[in-house]
């Protein structure tokens, strides 16, 4: 499953881990970073769909098409289409990078899941495959960084506080927020578009909350800091308008 995807992955990862003194928790962040430059052309591409589509928004010809076919919502999809291919406007170009994370995210999880083995036969499974001349002297990996144990889901634990606080899925569900609000295009009230940004905006936070909080503090670190350097991206291009909640308003 994936394993054209898991091997190199968990090659690039282990040299990495050794390049930075056996630091996996910085590990993980430089291979983010990796990861967010090789794919920067589709995120350049999304940016471009995005201003393409807020364009279309602002657009008198669409705002009259609105009009003449408001309780029409077949019509207005096809004349939406056609305008978009006027305008040379990929409506799944903002949605790529996002598809394309999915078996990113897969693969990151069972390469984190592999280089934090312990048990004999676990590290017998990671060797294999393994590129690095001084694999030996660098397993069993180093789980520890920070608070946390990245092999397992994070919690931290405060005295007087009886249950560990799940400090990164919550900074998973606040920062995945942020970005999809960052990378909605604004829209009218009602429309297709309006409706998928709006459950966008709701359910990819929720759901990235809730991979980060049951499975390995590794992959919720890598979503944190996904986040964060794709919030880094769209203000560097533009992308950052306090403005753009209010217009759709």
């Amino acid at each position: 499953m994936l394993e054209f995807i898991i091997v190199p992955f968990t090659n690039v990862l282990l040299f990495i881990y050794n390049l930075l003194g056996e630091n996996f928790g910085l590990a993980i962040i430089v291979f983010t970073l990796l990861v967010r430059l090789a794919t920067y052309p589709l995120t350049a591409q999304q940016n471009k769909s995005m201003r393409g589509q807020q364009e279309l928004q602002k657009s008198k010809k669409w705002q009259d098409i609105q009009k003449k076919y408001k309780g029409d919502r077949e019509k207005l999809a096809a004349e939406q289409m056609k305008l978009y291919q006027e305008l040379g406007i990929n409506p799944l170009g903002s949605c790529l990078p996002t598809l394309i994370q999915f078996p990113i995210i897969i693969a990151l999880y069972w390469s984190i899941t592999r280089a934090l083995a312990t048990t004999p036969i676990e590290l017998l499974n990671f060797a294999r495959g393994l590129n690095l001349s001084n694999v030996a002297d660098l397993i069993p990996l180093n789980s520890t960084f920070l608070w946390m144990d990245l092999g397992q889901p994070e919690r931290l634990f405060i005295p007087g506080i009886p249950f560990g606080i799940p400090v990164l899925a919550i900074l998973v569900m606040v920062t995945s927020y942020l970005q999809t609000k960052m990378m909605s295009p604004a829209t009218g009230g009602n429309d297709q578009s309006a409706a998928m940004s709006r459950s966008m905006a709701i359910y990819m936070p929720l759901l990235m909350g809730y991979i980060s909080y049951i499975y390995s503090a590794g992959l919720a670190l890598y979503f944190v800091t996904g986040n964060i350097v794709s919030m880094v991206q769209y203000a560097l291009v533009g992308r950052l308008d306090p403005k753009s909640d209010t217009a759709s308003k």
